[in-house]
């Protein structure tokens, strides 16, 4: 068959997530006249337009939580049944990916990944045991294993994560690099001014992403800066509860729900401080982004350190105390921060998208028939 090589990712959908970012980044940046990306999805996601525009196929099947068990494992049988001509299936779904590696090892696609982009599981303890039962269905149905970090790695292969290879969340620096002219644009858009001092946090409003935690830390932070501003960029199942949270602190002239923004290089330039206070992390795409726009970061300690860059931009907190984390908010600000060489710290531990494209586009190239 002639063309590129296909690959099919499998995701749950194609929206602004730190897995799917760094899938798009990839995309972007591969050779795409060898190489292909199509996807496997349960959902409709805002990069759908880009991937058709790049040549992508779109593949939907309904998800497990819609139909059940069965229904799914029928929908994927079905699927690996009709598009018999992948070679290589790569899977981000975590412990989720042993369920559809095991379909597509029985349809006899003989290059099979599976891609840790996390540390733990979310959801109930119901969901939690379902989870962990179809993860152990990687280590005997996976050819590969990638893995964000060694964290991450470790956590989702145990025995297994020695063979792991690690991906690093690369990003397109060049689109983060700071820019005093941008700076003034996204503050002069969101009414902001010189006096203020602006806090900035990129996530999904689910619990993993602590914004509670953050709300109460910021709440206590602007006690002591009468001009600090916190803004949560970003939508999920949490977000109404947690503007009532903010509604209920009285802050609602202080803390901005910006929603889903295309435009995170921009709105990253206009930002003093990146706080994230995540309770688990694989190794997120944003603080990379974070640190490619120059910013310094508070950061969970339960985050690898691995994120940090060692370009001076990195802060850990613990997330017993939000005391602690105000004094340490208080404490960056009254810091002169001077710039950094971030591209040169980027490039050097692997985190130039170029680097982490070529590596993708090699290993695709290797391992198909």
């Amino acid at each position: 068959m002639g063309g590129p090589l296909r690959v099919l990712h499998v995701v749950v959908n194609m929206n602004r997530g730190g897995a799917e970012t760094l899938i798009m980044n990839l995309y972007r940046n591969i050779d795409r006249s060898k190489v292909q990306f199509d996807f496997l999805t349960c959902r409709a996601g805002v990069f759908d337009e880009e991937i058709s525009t790049m040549g992508g196929r779109i593949h939907r099947i309904p998800y497990i939580s819609d139909v059940g068990h069965f229904k799914y494992i029928k929908a994927l049988t079905q699927f690996f049944s009709e598009q018999d001509h992948y070679e290589i299936v790569h899977s981000h779904l975590d412990k989720m990916s042993g369920v559809v590696l095991r379909a597509a090892k029985n349809a006899g696609v003989p290059v099979r990944i599976s891609h840790s982009h996390n540390t733990q599981s979310e959801g109930g303890i119901a969901t939690r045991t379902y989870k962990w039962l179809a993860g152990t269905l990687i280590p005997r149905n996976s050819t590969t294993f990638f893995a964000c970090s060694t964290e991450a790695a470790k956590w989702l292969f145990n025995g297994k994560s020695q063979t792991a290879q690690i991906l690093k969340n690369g990003i397109e620096y060049e689109k983060f690099a700071f820019s005093h002219e941008v700076r003034k644009q996204v503050r002069d858009e969101l009414q902001l001014n010189n006096k203020h001092y602006v806090l900035g946090h990129v996530g999904r409003f689910s619990l993993q992403k602590n914004h509670s935690f953050l709300i109460d830390v910021f709440a206590k932070y602007s006690k002591m800066n009468d001009h600090a501003v916190l803004l949560l960029i970003g939508d999920g199942p949490l977000r109404k509860e947690m503007e009532e949270k903010v509604r209920t602190l009285y802050l609602e002239k202080k803390v901005f729900f910006l929603g889903v923004r295309s435009d995170i290089n921009r709105v990253l330039q206009g930002l003093d401080l990146f706080v994230f206070p995540s309770l688990h992390e694989g190794l997120p795409v944003s603080l990379m982004e974070a640190q490619g726009a120059d910013l310094p970061c508070l950061i969970s300690d339960r985050i690898s350190k691995e994120v940090d860059l060692g370009v001076h931009l990195v802060h850990y907190a613990s997330l017993e105390d939000t005391v602690e984390w105000a004094e340490q908010i208080k404490k960056i600000s009254n810091k002169c921060i001077s710039k950094t060489n971030v591209p040169a710290a980027l490039t050097a531990q692997g985190y130039d998208i170029t680097a982490t494209a070529n590596q993708i586009e090699d290993f695709y190239l290797s391992v198909s028939g």
